[in-house]
This record gives C-alpha cells, sequence and structure tokens, in this order.
C-alpha cells in the first residue's frame, strides 16, 4: 500500500516526519538519506527544518521506549493499531515526553495530523492515548513499565534506553571483553545514552588538498584526535567552500583514525600500492588517496556494487588528473546480488562469492595515481601479493553507529550475524591474500560485537600460518582509553566516535 499523504490541516514539520518514519517502516528507507529529499520538497528550512529532523531521529531513537508506553496505554496489541497512526502516536509521544513543546500543542498538532491520514474515529482514539501518556514524565514511566534493573539489568536497560535486548547484551558483552566486568556494568547506560545522543558533524580535510586551519577560519573547531579532523557547530556542511570543492568532507573521526592507522602504520619494503577493498561509499577512500599520494604510492579502490562505487569515485574527484580511468571499471562479481539484503546505508553490498572479478581492468600502479574499480573482493580481479597496505572495512550489522542511524537498531537481529560472519571472514582471508609478504591489512567493523570483530579475526588467523597481529594502539597518539590491545576498539561515550574497530594484521 502506499503511503498516505497528510493533508493541510497537519502542520508541515509534523507531516514531514510522519512521511519519513511511515518510509522508514514500510520501505526500509534510511533517515539520513530520505530526510533532506523531505525537507527540501515541502520547502522546511531553518527552525521548521530542525524542528522537523528532531522528531525524526529522537522518534527513531526512542521508539521502543515510546512503543512500551505507548502498549500501557492502549487497550489492545500494538499490532492491531493502524501503522500510520502508531507512528504518529511516537511522534505525539516523543513531543510530551522529551522535547520542549508544550503538552497540548504536542496532543493537539498529533490528532490534526492522525485526522489528516485517517478518520474521526482515529484522531479521537489518538487523543486519548496521548492525554494518558501525558499523565506522566518520562522517568515516571520508566519507573512503571521498565523491569526492576536489579532483577533483569538488561531488560531494564532495553526499555529505559530503546535498545533491543540482543543489542543491550552483545554491547554489554563486548564492553566486558575490551574493558572488564566492573568498568562494563558502570559504562553500559553511558554507552546506550551516547546511541540516543544527537551527535555533532565531523568534518575530514583531504590531505593535499585542504588543511584543517580552513575549516576553522570558516568556524569549525579542530578534532581532537585526528590531525585531519573538525568539528562543525552547525549549518550545511555543502555550504562550506571545501566539502563543495571536494577538498574536505563528512566523515566519523572514528573512520579517519582507522585509515591514519593503516597509513602510518611501520612498513619495510616497498609501500607503492595501496587497496580499499570495500571502499562504498569513499570516506576512507578519500582520506587513504591523500596520504599515498604524498608518499607517491598509488591507491586501487574497489567496492563491488556499481553505484556505490561511483560514489567513491566521487569523493575522490578532488584529486583531479590523478584519479586514472574515465568511469568506474566492472567486472561480473559487481552483479552479484547482496547476500543479506541490507540496506545502502549500512554497508550494504554483501556478496556470497560465487562470482567472480572477470572483465575488471585493474591498472598496473604508476607514481601516484588512483583507480576505482566495482569487483567482488572475495573473488579478486588483482593478482595474490599485490599489494603494500590493504585496508578492508568488512560489511557488518553497523552496530556501531546507531547514533546516526537510529533505525538500523530495528531492522537488525542476531539471525543476521551468521551470514555477516562468513563474509567478513572470506573477505579478511582474500584481503591477507592480496597483501605481500610483510604488507599490512587494516580489519575495520563499524560495529562491536565480538563475533563480527575479534572472533573474526581469531578465526582466520588460527586458519593461516603466515599472520601475525600487530600492536594498533601506537597508531593512535593522543587517544585514551584504548584498553590492552593489541586491537582497538572506540566508544561514542569515551572518545565522542561510532564504535570503530580495528586489527592490524602483517602478513609473514
Amino acid at each position: 500500500m502506499a503511503p498516505r499523504t497528510p493533508t493541510s490541516t497537519a502542520d508541515s514539520a509534523r507531516a514531514a516526519a510522519l512521511e519519513v518514519l511511515e518510509a522508514v517502516r514500510t520501505r526500509d528507507a534510511s533517515a539520513n538519506l530520505l530526510l533532506p529529499r523531505v525537507l527540501r520538497d515541502r520547502g522546511l528550512s531553518g527552525r521548521d527544518a530542525a524542528f522537523t529532523t528532531e522528531l525524526c531521529y529522537g522518534t527513531l531513537r526512542g521508539l521502543g521506549t515510546y512503543d512500551a508506553i505507548i502498549a500501557a496505554c492502549v487497550d489492545r496489541e500494538l499490532d492491531a493499531v493502524d501503522p500510520v497512526v502508531l507512528d504518529a502516536l511516537r511522534i505525539g509521544a516523543h513531543q510530551l515526553l522529551a522535547m520542549d513543546v508544550p503538552p497540548h500543542a504536542a496532543v493537539s498538532t498529533t490528532v490534526d495530523l492522525v485526522r489528516s491520514v485517517s478518520n474521526e474515529g482515529a484522531s479521537r482514539f489518538a487523543n486519548a492515548i496521548l492525554r494518558r501518556v501525558g499523565q506522566g514524565d518520562l522517568p515516571a514511566w520508566i519507573d512503571r513499565i521498565a523491569p526492576n534493573p536489579q532483577d533483569d539489568p538488561e531488560g531494564f536497560l532495553t526499555v529505559s534506553r530503546s535498545h533491543p535486548r540482543w543489542i543491550v547484551s552483545a554491547l554489554w558483552d563486548s564492553l566486558q571483553a575490551h574493558r572488564g566486568a566492573e568498568r562494563a556494568h558502570k559504562d553500559i547506560g553511558d554507552l546506550l545514552d551516547a546511541d540516543n545522543a544527537r551527535p555533532g558533524v565531523t568534518l575530514v580535510t583531504r590531505p593535499g588538498l585542504a588543511q584543517v586551519g580552513e575549516l576553522t577560519e570558516l568556524g569549525a573547531l579542530a578534532g581532537r584526535y585526528s590531525p585531519y579532523a573538525a568539528y562543525l557547530a552547525g549549518g550545511d556542511p555543502g555550504a562550506l567552500a571545501p566539502v563543495r570543492e571536494g577538498r574536505a568532507g563528512v566523515q566519523d573521526e572514528g573512520s579517519q583514525l582507522v585509515a591514519t592507522a593503516l597509513a602510518t602504520a611501520p612498513l619495510e619494503g616497498r609501500d607503492e600500492w595501496w587497496l580499499d577493498m570495500c571502499a562504498g561509499p569513499g570516506g576512507k577512500a578519500a582520506l587513504l588517496a591523500g596520504l599515498a599520494l604524498e608518499r607517491g604510492a598509488s591507491l586501487l579502490a574497489n567496492e563491488i556494487a556499481p553505484h556505490r562505487a561511483e560514489l567513491v569515485r566521487r569523493a575522490l574527484r578532488g584529486y583531479g588528473d590523478r584519479l586514472v580511468g574515465a568511469e568506474v571499471a566492472t567486472g561480473a562479481g559487481a552483479g552479484i546480488d547482496a547476500e543479506l539484503g541490507l540496506d545502502a546505508g549500512i554497508e550494504a553490498e554483501l556478496v556470497d562469492g560465487e562470482g567472480d572479478g572477470g572483465g575488471v581492468e585493474v591498472m598496473s600502479p604508476g607514481t601516484g595515481t588512483l583507480q576505482v574499480i566495482a569487483a567482488d573482493g572475495i573473488r579478486a580481479p588483482w593478482q595474490p601479493g599485490s599489494f603494500d597496505r590493504v585496508m578492508l572495512d568488512a560489511p557488518c550489522t553497523g552496530l556501531g553507529a546507531l547514533r546516526r542511524r537510529p533505525e538500523s537498531r530495528w531492522r537488525r537481529g542476531p539471525e543476521d550475524l551468521e551470514r555477516l560472519t562468513r563474509v567478513q571472514r572470506r573477505l579478511l582471508s582474500s584481503a591477507l591474500d592480496s597483501v605481500r609478504p610483510g604488507g599490512l591489512v587494516a580489519y575495520v567493523t563499524c560495529s562491536p560485537h565480538l563475533e563480527e570483530t575479534r572472533d573474526v579475526v581469531r578465526q582466520v588467523v588460527k586458519a593461516r600460518r603466515d599472520v601475525e597481529r600487530v600492536d594498533a594502539r601506537p597508531l593512535l597518539p593522543g587517544v585514551p582509553d584504548l584498553g590492552g590491545g593489541p586491537d582497538v576498539q572506540l566508544w561514542p561515550h569515551l572518545h565522542g566516535t561510532d564504535a570503530m574497530y580495528l586489527a592490524l594484521l602483517r602478513r609473514s
């Protein structure tokens, strides 16, 4: 069924938020990709755009908590409530419990919103439910509906922090593995709170094209850890000339740190050809490109999906004629269907390894050249042992970026892990085959889940006799709380970054 368009009786900001939530629910849309278009189509800017953005992201982050509260206020199962009416109730609950919206305004505008997409009976239903929701504040509701934290700590956090129980459990296990049981017990609430906080905008300068000082002169603040990072307090990043011209971009500082770690790790012998094996959408590739070119090295950026490979090419556009080839080179492997069918915003293009890289022409590295291809990284079109440094940012659950993509927590399930980890192991084995003896592979995920991180690395290393672990911690100078090594796990609540994982491996 096509999404229902709110009529003129609903104000534009709330109607836009409902449109996004319904698309997220019915079409697996990514809020971060859809919302800018909806704002533009509805002519929303300034305060109205900011209000709509908070309605969308805040409601998606708090959806688990709000559903539990709404369920306590209705006389039926939530599955029996008209889904679009339930979306509107969630928007109303967010205004009542987490925003500075007067209660009467939150109720009346949501009732109007329901009336615009449904009927008078549904609007009366919404009015009654929201009045019940408004009878308590959020802490009072948590006390009423959440399990006792002493008896069921994971259940309490599931309701109070709006995360599925399996994610709470996985994050707690990872904290314990990296930081010990006592610290994990203290940190888990802070980590989940960080997932629910609105993230700032972090910019990255492209080496050789821009410097951080250029961004700070435009009002940004220099980053804490990455020498290429700057924080933008507000406004549209695309309005800044360095971003508009491709000399800078938007990239989480954690992503910058893991790319820089690979580039700065000591390497004996040749250092001429680098590979970004799963390069889409291009942020790490653009940073690696600049670092490689500074040394006269070349970079091959590979991405299985042609449309994402084109995004990589656009990210590299600032390097001009260093980018060889008139268009993205594609081969048979790029046509493989995604094994998991995850959305494009969360490392979507997964391979089953049944194709090959035939048809892709991998150019020999010149002195400081860049090439983008679309091929299957498992059945690679390049020769084994070709590269000196390999970045493998593997497809993953994306649990490390829940603050940026809040809807992803409601789409993933533990059943995804078996297929994902199979792909991750095969990609890591291919990455190790692709690097020369003495060369380095960075295994990276935007997930702290142990099955996707330490378990994958342990299993692949155990199956080979030509791999040694490298302590990655010294390659992130100035970054505190990096644990016992040799791998690195970053955390939103400690480092202000996405929860990026890095294992550095040397082929012996």
